[in-house]
């Protein structure tokens, strides 16, 4: 049995003006971009293992945990003590720019401007916390810092299956 067209009419109303209300509040589509993004996989330290488990107010703070390949090393950054440092204009400004691997820098570039909007005012939200993360460092300097190594390997060989008994 279908419910009466009303009703149905009804929720739909209901469920759209709840899309539209979260699209107005900047801070709640800023935390569904960043969950969306995977920002806290690497710029929240222990996210990987943990995820949700971090408590929202000690996300988005950074990490000493390096990433080391033909460009030298990088550092997810404390984007938190960034956006506390930067007017909204020069956050859009800086996502626009590329910048080192293995940020998606255009993933950031494909945003529109809203969203890049969005993501800074949920950061400004969450208020400047942590430690700012290590500079980058250049090609062949020392890495005093934990760090995941990013460069090709050749193949390994490939094995063959040795047949079993039939």
């Amino acid at each position: 049995m279908r419910p009466p067209a009303i009703v149905v009419a009804l929720i739909a109303s209901c469920l759209s003006a709840g899309a539209f209300a979260a699209d107005k509040n900047p801070v709640a589509r800023g935390r569904y971009l960043v969950a969306i993004g995977g920002c806290n996989d690497c710029h929240t330290p222990g996210y990987a293992q943990q995820g949700e488990q971090i408590p929202e107010q000690n996300r988005l703070t950074g990490a000493a945990l390096g990433f080391s390949g033909p460009w030298g090393v990088s550092y997810p950054t404390n984007l938190r003590l960034s956006a506390a440092r930067m007017s909204e204009a020069e956050w859009l400004a800086k996502a626009r720019r590329n910048g080192l691997p293995p940020m998606p820098w255009t993933a950031l570039q494909a945003m529109s401007k809203d969203d890049l909007g969005a993501v800074y005012r949920y950061l400004r939200a969450l208020g400047p916390a942590g430690e700012a993360a290590p500079l980058a460092l250049a090609p062949g300097q020392p890495i005093p810092t934990p760090h995941f190594v990013f460069v090709p390997q050749d193949p390994s060989p490939m094995l063959t299956a040795t047949p079993g008994p039939q």
